[in-house]
């Protein structure tokens, strides 16, 4: 680990970084099997460059967790209904530990049946969505999952929040290349990112979101204080986060995002909601070259003007991280060491 004057960045190696991470969560009340699977998802989103979902995240996790919202020793239950359709409930524990417990049971039936659904409920999801999908793509697989949360987002030509920031996203396998992977809000900017503009000090850009009145507003600070983002795209992004609600918190059994409520609380910040998974081997879809046949339209893509591929960019910091360490704020790494020493303190 290499050390630094606090007014520049240091850089740390991606295993040094999970087990700062791993030590804050085991000390804030996980399981050690929910703190390596949030430690590394955490570490994973800091050292790919998705900022808005790593250690900016630790704060909300640790009080998350230590307000009770969420249960850091939840062990899910997995049930197999029928040939392909898999429930997941989490126990109000967290979607990732969840979504790990089913995975056997999830490439099983992908094995058996071509595909596989896990519905997952009562589940808390403070992550970028890319993790979840990415090692099934790794793996010849076709991934999509989707989430909703907490009701930060107006329908179209609405006023008032009913939607949470509702992502979605798919992996799919790429011959002679690593997977190619989507990750979007279906709100025109994801939640994180308005508060690090907020953080920074920074305008979010027109058409963002709202105020607490329902006026257009590019300040951050009035869409956290009860305002709202908007969905992109107008009416069609409404009708795409609709959709979301709909699979991921009504399919599943779940909640949806206007009935998340923190009173009681003090300090919570992760969404209780639910979660949609489909996986297909594309292979029983007839085609015998399908990753030849992805990789000839990412070519068509980047032939026709596209400067990069979704999760490119992803996969470049990753690379560069692997080379040099990972880029953090010397007063960041200082201030999860002391989260750290808190916590032990705490216990």
């Amino acid at each position: 680990m290499i050390e630094a004057d606090d007014r520049e960045d240091v850089r740390i190696t991606f295993e040094d970084l999970k087990s700062l991470l791993r030590a804050i969560f085991v000390s804030s009340g996980t399981s050690l099997d929910t703190a390596y699977i949030l430690a590394e998802n955490c570490a994973g989103c800091e050292r790919d460059g998705a900022l808005s979902h790593g250690i900016f995240r630790m704060p909300g996790y640790v009080d998350s967790l230590r307000s009770g919202w969420v249960s850091g020793q939840a062990v899910p239950a997995v049930e197999r209904f029928g040939p392909s359709f898999i429930r997941i409930d989490a126990r109000n524990g967290f979607a990732q530990s969840a979504l790990a417990s089913a995975d056997p049971m999830i490439r099983r039936a992908v094995r058996e049946t071509g595909i596989a659904i896990a519905a997952i409920r009562n589940s808390h999801h403070f992550s970028a969505l890319w993790p979840d999908v990415e090692p099934f793509a790794v793996d010849g697989y076709f991934a999509m999952t989707m989430v909703n949360g907490l009701a930060n987002v107006v329908p179209h030509g609405g006023r008032q929040a009913v939607f949470g920031t509702n992502p979605i996203a798919f992996a799919v396998p790429v011959e002679c290349s690593g997977p190619l992977v989507v990750d979007q809000a279906t709100s025109v900017m994801a939640n994180g990112e308005v508060r690090l503009h907020a953080l920074a000090g920074k305008a979010v850009p027109n058409g963002t979101g709202v105020d607490r009145d329902g006026k257009p507003t590019t300040d951050p600070h009035q869409i956290l204080a009860g305002g709202a983002l908007n969905t992109f795209g107008g009416y069609k992004g409404s009708s795409i986060a609709l959709f979301v609600e709909i699979l991921a918190g009504a399919v599943t059994g779940g909640q949806f995002s206007f009935e998340t409520d923190f009173t009681g609380f003090p300090g919570a910040q992760t969404p209780k909601a639910g979660q949609l998974l489909i996986v297909i081997d594309p292979s029983w879809g007839g085609s015998a070259n399908f990753t030849s046949r992805m990789a000839l339209l990412c070519r068509q893509l980047l032939d026709a003007g596209q400067d990069r591929l979704p999760g490119a960019r992803r996969f470049a910091n990753r690379a560069a991280s692997g080379r040099s360490g990972i880029p953090v704020k010397a007063s960041d790494l200082q201030r999860l060491r002391l989260m750290a020493c808190d916590q032990n303190t705490q216990t």
